[in-house]
């Protein structure tokens, strides 16, 4: 199977350095840096696209643009790229959202993927009108998915479930595809929801042995179900010609980090209810003493970034090797970013791209059998 690659639309702004936000944690002015405005984000997406990215992701919460709304704008500005929307169940009702997918299919030529966000996050969760405790988030997403998934299919839907309840829900046209559902979680209610009803599974970044371990409860909890899901991993990049390129990179971006926001950024982290986000705060606990937490995996990000808090770091064969021991465990689908996030695309889609796709664990979508990575889109020649 050839691995997938998307890349991150970031909707909060985007700088050289690095830009904060979510889980409880703060932006930042870093952002204002390249505010995430269309024509910006215009630019990452159609370069993800000539750079042979299947799609790009766009956040949700507070501290982001809308996803739906700004991905439906950029639809206009590429052709063949798909948008993995990053949505709440609980801010929608699952009829309208099912008939927004379809919508969204219709007009964009069958472009949506789906990630859905349960919400890991009371204080935030209550801003927009929902007060459910973590668990009963995720009984509710079991339920949403299973109308929607149910709407998808053609179904007249009546459901009357201890959060959600339609009468009667049908929709007039179906969506042509079925949007793929991506679903991350690290919790038992999350593994639950992922075994019933995702397509992809998402982990964050962490190092393969557990990452190995996650694969596992997913695939045993899915098999019970008489289900397959696939494997994806969100992680960021820092690739360079050369290993000690990289490394120059990230003590930048360390030495741009202030002091004071680090411990701010951290105190908000650890009162965060995400299983998955205590386990990227365990990695460097705060400290930027020990932040290679495996050979090539750097931990930095995750000082003033909620969420994904990992980077792949190296020359970018080192990036690749990497990539294909991820790949060995299961995952299939790599979720990169890095920032800036203009640049960094044609680091990794220049430097390591090209590598994979010689190991034949790469096709650039739409090629043709035997076709060279860079024939049709001008991607420059391999490198070390």
């Amino acid at each position: 199977m050839s691995l997938t690659f998307h890349w991150f639309l970031p909707t909060n702004g985007d700088s050289r350095q690095i830009v904060g936000g979510g889980h409880g944690s703060t932006p930042g002015v870093a952002g204002a840096d390249r505010p995430p405005g269309v024509a910006y984000l215009g630019q990452i997406a159609r370069s993800a696209e000539q750079l042979g990215f299947e799609g790009v992701l766009t956040p949700t919460g507070a501290w982001c643009e809308d996803a739906w709304l700004t991905t439906a704008m950029l639809t206009q500005v590429t052709e063949r790229l798909k948008y993995l929307v990053a949505f709440r169940p609980g801010q929608i009702s699952p009829t309208l959202a099912a008939q927004m997918a379809a919508t969204y299919q219709r007009q964009s030529g069958g472009r949506l993927l789906l990630n859905v966000v349960t919400g890991g996050e009371s204080a935030e969760q209550r801003a927009y009108g929902d007060f459910l405790d973590k668990d009963a988030r995720y009984a509710r997403t079991g339920e949403f998915l299973d109308i929607t998934r149910r709407l998808w299919a053609g179904e007249t839907v009546d459901h009357h479930g201890p959060h959600l309840r339609v009468e009667r829900a049908k929709l007039n046209r179906l969506p042509d595809p079925v949007p793929a559902v991506y679903f991350g979680g690290s919790s038992p209610a999350a593994g639950d929801v992922a075994a019933r009803y995702a397509d992809v599974y998402l982990t964050w970044g962490e190092p393969p042995a557990q990452v190995r371990e996650k694969i596992g409860w997913i695939r045993e909890l899915a098999a019970a179900r008489g289900r397959v899901v696939r494997f994806g991993i969100r992680l960021h990049v820092i690739t360079r010609d050369t290993a000690a390129q990289a490394w120059a990179e990230t003590e930048r971006l360390l030495a741009g980090m202030d002091p004071q926001r680090v411990r701010q950024t951290q105190r908000a982290l650890a009162e965060s209810e995400s299983e998955g986000q205590r386990r990227m705060l365990a990695l460097h606990g705060g400290s930027a003493e020990r932040l290679e937490v495996y050979p090539g995996l750097w931990a930095g990000i995750g000082l003033l970034r909620g969420g994904a808090g990992t980077a792949l770091v190296g020359s970018h064969r080192e990036v690749a090797d990497l990539i294909a021991e991820y790949h060995e465990l299961g995952i299939d689908e790599f979720v990169l970013s890095g920032m800036p996030h203009l640049e960094e695309a044609y680091w990794f889609g220049e430097g390591v791209l090209p590598l994979l796709a010689a190991r034949n664990l790469w096709r650039r979508p739409g090629a043709r059998a035997g076709e060279r990575v860079g024939e049709r889109a001008g991607v420059g020649r391999p490198v070390g």
